[in-house]
């Protein structure tokens, strides 16, 4: 049974800084592509960064220089450091891993982040 859980989401003041993490099971994490995207109340899905099985990342234009994902194969984890945070980023961050090798992508539940004064 796969199953992806997000934490670390939560209340964070302008400028702040948060860290979220997804922890993963029951896939072959180390060959599956790691996702986190948000979705803003109201507004459409949007991608925030991804990784690959070699650690190459891409970014939203909206939190490039902000966020900085990485992957542990070994923890079978993905975190997301997100900086400078601004109002505009509060959503509901879901992670998402997509494995090739059967063309299956897997949701998690998501994590409520909250940037407000």
């Amino acid at each position: 049974q796969v199953q992806l859980v997000e934490s670390g989401g939560g209340l964070v003041q302008p400028g702040g800084s948060l860290r979220l993490s997804c922890a993963a099971s029951g896939i072959i994490y180390s060959k599956s592509a790691m996702v986190w995207y948000r979705q803003a109340p109201g507004k459409q899905r949007e991608l925030v960064a991804d990784i690959t099985p070699g650690g190459r990342t891409r970014y939203g234009d909206s939190v490039k220089d902000r966020f900085f994902v990485s992957r542990d194969n070994a923890k079978r984890t993905m975190d997301l450091q997100m900086n400078s945070l601004k109002p505009e980023d509060t959503a509901v961050y879901y992670c998402k891993a997509y494995d090739s090798q059967v063309d299956m992508e897997y949701w998690g539940k998501g994590t409520l982040v909250t940037v407000s004064s």
